[in-house]
């Protein structure tokens, strides 16, 4: 979340910026100055308070040393009258801080300065493009039609199992899911990213450190029996790894990697775009997550848009880069890129990864720090980003790699499928 020292110092600046999300946020950053006054006013008097306490309370066992029982008992009773006083104090400084935490989770990061002005894709701009479109014949098919041609993939056991959009990965299909996470996992590790196996569900505390509560719990499947969260995405266990915690400035950046089964309920995702494996409730995915000083996030930023990049080029899909605008971000990104990859049998392009970085929002929320030269704990930068997701790559590698002969593996994966060719 927004520091409440960065509100109080740019409460302009920051309803401004909020804008370029499409947040109005004029009425409830005047609320959180508000109550932080108030509960500023209220602290101040509790400490008053509480240090006339202290020295009251200190006087009584000198007074009955000297004898003077009856002014002891009298001040006795002044301290029982303050404490009585001040409890409605304190119980309502409770409540504003209670308050003012609760406001401060509802309003998203600012937007980076080179953020592009706008509220839907529309307005995201390519910055960066590269492969080629293959020029497929007339009897080009969908991948949903090549997955069951080849019997890869069976969209109709995964319903008849458990519902529409957990499909059953057989064969082939599922030995190339095998060789995309191995690969991408082993390309991350030569990128110098630390492997973690995290778990796969998520307290409370975890949601809300990262960012995905009180923002998308619509979107997560919630284990009401315990209070836990399936994850929709490895971010969220990997990122709190460092919450609550004093990184030693040496120690940055802290880079790691992790594959999960990712889940997401989609809710309100229908229509012919949702087709195949174009949107799943259940699906891989491998992520890269950073930890950073904040003068180094923006460096750091670039090298992992290389290094997904790079995945893209190893796997010869045609791909392009996209800068969000303020309004198609997430929550609590402060500047995300978009990687996309064309289907060439659906004539087009698929997001497969998103790269972000959050600045110090996640890290306020984590209170994930480091100490710094002066020996003081400072907010780190976080950022991660998909390397890759699996759904819309295998859509892409089906659909633009089928020949008559049958769908030709990247060479990259071949050490990994042991097979050329899915015929």
């Amino acid at each position: 979340m927004l520091t409440l020292q960065l509100i109080k110092e740019n409460p302009d600046f920051v309803v401004e910026r909020l804008a370029v999300k499409g947040f109005d946020g004029k009425e409830v950053i005047g609320r959180i100055l508000e109550i932080d006054a108030e509960r500023r006013r209220l602290q101040t008097l509790c400490d008053t308070e509480a240090s006339r306490l202290k020295q009251l309370s200190n006087s009584i066992g000198a007074l009955m040393k000297e004898g003077k029982r009856e002014e002891a008992e009298s001040v006795k009773l002044e301290v029982a009258r303050i404490k009585t006083d001040t409890k409605g104090a304190q119980d309502k400084l409770a409540e504003d801080e209670k308050l003012l935490t609760d406001l401060l989770l509802t309003v998203p990061n600012l937007p980076n300065a080179d953020v592009p002005a706008g509220l839907t894709a529309e307005d995201n701009v390519v910055v960066k493009t590269g492969g080629t479109v293959p020029e497929l014949g007339p009897d080009a098919l969908p991948h949903w039609d090549l997955a069951r041609k080849y019997g890869l993939i069976d969209f109709e056991l995964g319903v008849k199992v458990t519902g529409a959009g957990f499909p059953f990965y057989i064969g082939k299909g599922a030995r190339l899911q095998r060789a995309l996470i191995q690969f991408f996992l082993n390309e991350a590790a030569a990128a110098g990213y630390v492997e973690v196996e995290p778990p796969f569900v998520v307290n409370t505390a975890s949601g809300y450190g990262t960012g995905q509560l009180p923002d998308k719990e619509g979107q997560m499947y919630h284990v009401t029996a315990d209070d836990l969260y399936l994850i929709p995405t490895a971010e969220v266990p990997v990122t709190n790894m460092y919450r609550d915690v004093i990184l030693p400035a040496e120690s940055l950046p802290r880079k790691n990697c992790a594959y999960s089964p990712c889940w997401r309920r989609e809710a309100g995702s229908y229509g012919k775009d949702v087709r195949g494996l174009n949107r799943l409730h259940q699906f891989d995915k491998v992520e890269i997550v950073r930890i950073e000083r904040p003068e180094d996030s923006y460096a750091a930023l670039e090298e992992m848009k290389s290094h997904v990049e790079g995945l893209l080029v190893k796997l010869g899909l045609p791909w392009r880069i996209l800068r969000l605008c303020g309004g198609d971000m997430s929550f609590t990104s402060a500047i995300t890129y978009d990687f996309e990859v064309y289907s060439a049998a659906q004539g087009r392009w698929l997001e497969v990864s998103s790269v972000s970085n959050f600045e110090t929002y996640q890290a306020n929320r984590l209170k994930c720090r480091y100490r710094g030269d002066d020996k003081k704990p400072h907010l780190c930068h976080t950022l991660n980003g998909s390397a890759l997701a699996l759904p819309r790559i295998v859509a892409s590698l089906l659909e633009n790699f089928q020949t008559p002969e049958g769908i030709v593996v990247p060479e990259v994966l071949r050490q990994f499928t042991g097979f050329d060719i899915i015929k």
